[in-house]
């Protein structure tokens, strides 16, 4: 019987949930989602129902809504729904209909469980799903996390039907009675899932009878796998990993390459310690060890640059560059903020040991206002402690300044010329010497 294997399983597996425990079922409406509030409710679990709305089948998903909010109404439980433009949220993010609607529910459901006060959410996903989803992930060339199936346990996220077939779940709704909706879309092989479903599995089913069985054993082994596999990668990035602290720009993760080259088998190394980053061109990202210096990649989230011997590993937004490219700083100002940082201005009557983060300027040479801008091709100044002048280009090559470092070089001026690049050299034009009246020391941070 359903309702005791599920029970025991809930012992076995789940054994953090009493009675006081709050959990949040997601329910559409359709068999799976319908048997498990059942199920819980039967077991004495505390459950709130939510449904999304998905606006994707008209007066069919109106209908769904209400019948899901019959249901909670009459074993009185609380009831939550939400209506979503999901069509409209696919073409904005210019993905699937089905990627927008998972991104839209997990979301408002997560939200929903702070709000309210729940410990878990509920799905309803069963060993069908599982062995559907492990053969869409070899369709579409997975590595070992996608063999790996659906967790019972991802975070807050509890599924708590993985076990059981869905032949099982709909023996139990047809035992008792239970009533669910069908939901059109799943007569349909537009969906690969739908596909598979139809096609693929009845015919592996002919082959091996008991592919669910054996399906949820293999996943059951790769997943043991993959928990031994995550203890190693956390030492692989403990090995190779190793920050780059700058005064300028944001903060990268590095790599040396020729200690990555000298691993047995780099590539595989290098998918591990760059898969959680939203790379997914890895032949590109392989060639990088190979590239000129300056080659570099992106994904949604991160850069990744070749720069001489290492590579370099930043936090990326599409708009991080913000459009202001200068900033007006009028005389008499104490202190200025932008997108470059902090400059602090302080009349001083003495020199004191100079700092990398500050400067001492001869304030009768300045003339206001000054700007602080980004750098452009053409930029030269004269470097302190050197003699004649010297493009910023020039420069930033002897420094050895990253392709990333440079993007973020910032620089005070007034109305003649360049005063300070932020961080790195001063304008001897501009120093202050020890016979100075007016002495103006600038401070920079970040």
């Amino acid at each position: 019987m359903l309702l005791d294997a599920f029970q025991s399983h809930l012992k076995k597996q789940f054994p953090f949930l009493t009675e006081n425990t709050k959990l949040l079922a997601t329910v559409s409406g359709g068999l799976d989602s319908t048997v498990l509030v059942h199920l819980c409710i039967s077991s004495g679990l505390d459950i709130g129902i939510a449904h999304c709305n998905f606006n994707l089948r008209g007066e069919e998903s109106d209908e769904d809504a209400r019948f899901v909010k019959a249901l909670a109404a009459e074993n009185t439980l609380s009831y939550y729904e939400k209506s979503f433009d999901t069509s409209a949220y696919a073409k904005k993010h210019t993905i699937s209909t089905q990627m927008a609607a998972r991104d839209l529910r997990y979301t408002w459901f997560k939200e929903l469980t702070a709000a309210e006060g729940y410990d878990y959410i509920l799905t309803a996903h069963h060993s069908n799903d599982n062995l559907e989803t492990l053969l869409i992930n070899i369709t579409r060339g997975t590595g070992i996390d996608g063999l790996s199936g659906i967790p019972a346990i991802s975070g807050n996220v509890l599924r708590l039907l993985l076990p059981f077939s869905r032949k099982r779940i709909y023996e139990y709704a047809q035992a008792h009675q239970i009533t669910w909706r069908e939901d059109s879309s799943n007569a349909s092989d537009a969906y690969v899932r739908n596909a598979i479903r139809h096609h693929v599995i009845p015919e592996l089913e002919k082959i091996r009878p008991d592919i669910l069985h054996t399906a949820e054993k293999t996943v059951t082994h790769v997943q043991q796998s993959v928990s031994l596999l995550n203890v190693y990668e956390q030492e692989l990035k403990d090995r190779y990993f190793y920050p780059l602290d700058s005064l300028i720009g944001p903060r990268a993760i590095c790599v040396d390459i020729p200690k990555l080259k000298a691993h047995p088998t780099p590539h595989a190394v290098l998918y591990v310690l760059y898969k959680d980053y939203g790379f997914t061109a890895w032949e590109d990202v392989y060639h990088l060890l190979e590239a000129q210096s300056g080659k570099q990649l992106f994904s949604d989230t991160h850069r990744l640059l070749k720069d001489r011997t290492t590579l370099q590993l930043y936090p990326y937004r599409k708009e991080e560059r913000n459009k202001t490219t200068s900033f007006l700083i009028k005389e008499d100002i104490q202190e200025h903020q932008g997108d470059y940082g902090r400059l602090s201005f302080a009349g001083v009557d003495a020199i004191a040991t100079v700092l990398d983060t500050e400067i001492y300027v001869d304030l009768s040479k300045v003339q206001f206002p000054m700007t602080v801008r980004r750098w452009k091709e053409g930029d030269f100044f004269y470097p302190s402690g050197m003699q004649g002048k010297k493009k910023l280009s020039k420069f930033f090559k002897d420094e050895k300044l990253s392709l990333v470092a440079k993007e973020n070089t910032w620089l005070l001026c007034d109305q003649k010329g360049i005063i300070w690049i932020l961080g790195y050299r001063s304008d001897r034009r501009y120093s202050a010497q020890e016979d100075t009246k007016k002495l103006l020391k600038i401070t920079y941070a970040i």
